[in-house]
């Protein structure tokens, strides 16, 4: 039975409120809600109503880490804002955004049931890899980028330097240099870089987390750190989870290296802002930092806990900040280098 909404703990019922203030119920009373699990960086609702569900989504000031990481609640609204900017032309890709409320710092999405909408990785950690998705992935990417490329409007409205620096070039490639220190000065170049270029409309966070595997392709969630700057950040930030999968699951190694280069294939033929091989080059050269990162830096990867496998990210992860790349598959081959005998 459905807990009374009078009997709902004080957040919910706070949520109950503004709910019934925005008039999301489509006239239906909350018949129960239930706090969703998986994310670290936010708070997220699932409520019921008598013949649909939505949910409800608020950032959090402290993100659930190991590592002391706090980031600004601002990227709640940011989060909102881009998907509405996407949504016209990419609405089969992501949720539908249905209304936010700005003092409390909370927007509501349509749900997606888990059956028709699984985790991509959840699949990928189950074996179950589709390099034809990941080419939908990259396409669609690459086609987000393309949209929103070059755009003085879009550069304004999501300027967002501060936020992105706290939400992912501190965490990821300042703090793993604190880690490397003779690895620092190329780390913090990388960084330097990164924050300077700024030529599209970027997610941030282009994880298979946070990509459902959706009847009509890839569905993406999580815009909280939606930046106006280097798309190359999205396209190596999604790679570098293929590549950690090979090192976990090397019985996949094959099906991932497929889907690694179908995805690339698929997101560079949409690249027209800039020069194809200068963007490769930037995005061949960050991936290995982030590579780094995520065995090192305030972010790790839960799924590495052996101290081997970990070893290997950073042996071809060294490798390829010592030796800058100047193709994406030269960090793959890297990477398939450590797995072999």
């Amino acid at each position: 039975m459905a807990q009374p909404e009078s009997t709902l703990p004080a957040m919910n019922s706070e949520l109950v409120a503004i709910v019934r203030r925005l008039g999301l119920g489509g006239g239906q009373g909350v018949r129960a809600m239930r706090p969703l699990t998986g994310g670290v960086s936010s708070d997220i609702w699932r409520i019921d109503f008598e013949d649909h569900s939505i949910c409800a989504k608020r950032a959090l000031s402290q993100l659930k880490v190991a590592a002391h990481w706090e980031a600004p609640l601002s990227r709640n609204a940011y989060e909102y804002a881009w998907f509405n900017e996407l949504s016209a032309e990419f609405a089969e890709h992501m949720p539908r955004m249905l209304g936010r409320d700005e003092e409390a710092g909370v927007f509501f999405m349509s749900f997606l049931e888990p059956a028709q909408h699984p985790v991509w990785k959840h699949l990928l950690l189950q074996g179950q890899v589709s390099p034809a998705f990941a080419r939908g992935v990259g396409d669609c990417l690459g086609r987000m980028h393309r949209r929103t490329a070059r755009q003085e409007r879009l550069a304004r409205r999501f300027k967002t330097d501060a936020e992105f620096f706290s939400l992912r070039l501190e965490p990821y490639l300042l703090a793993t240099a604190q880690r490397h220190p003779a690895l620092a000065d190329c780390l913090q170049r990388l960084c330097t870089q990164t924050a300077q270029t700024q030529l599209a409309l970027v997610h941030g966070d282009i994880s298979p987390k946070n990509i459902l595997c959706g009847p009509r392709g890839p569905v993406f969630l999580d815009a909280e750190c939606a930046w106006y700057g280097d798309p190359a950040f999205d396209l190596a930030f999604c790679l570098n989870h293929l590549l950690l999968k090979a090192v976990h699951l090397p019985a996949q190694s094959s099906a991932l290296s497929q889907s690694f280069m179908h995805l690339v294939q698929a997101y560079l033929g949409a690249v027209d802002w800039e020069p194809t091989a200068a963007f490769e080059q930037r995005t061949a050269q960050l991936l290995p930092a982030l590579m780094l990162a995520r065995v090192d830096g305030k972010s790790p990867v839960e799924y590495l806990t052996d101290e081997s496998r970990r070893d290997m990210v950073r042996r071809a992860a060294t490798q390829g900040l010592r030796k800058p790349p100047r193709q994406l598959s030269e960090v793959l081959d890297i990477t398939l280098k450590e797995l072999s005998p």
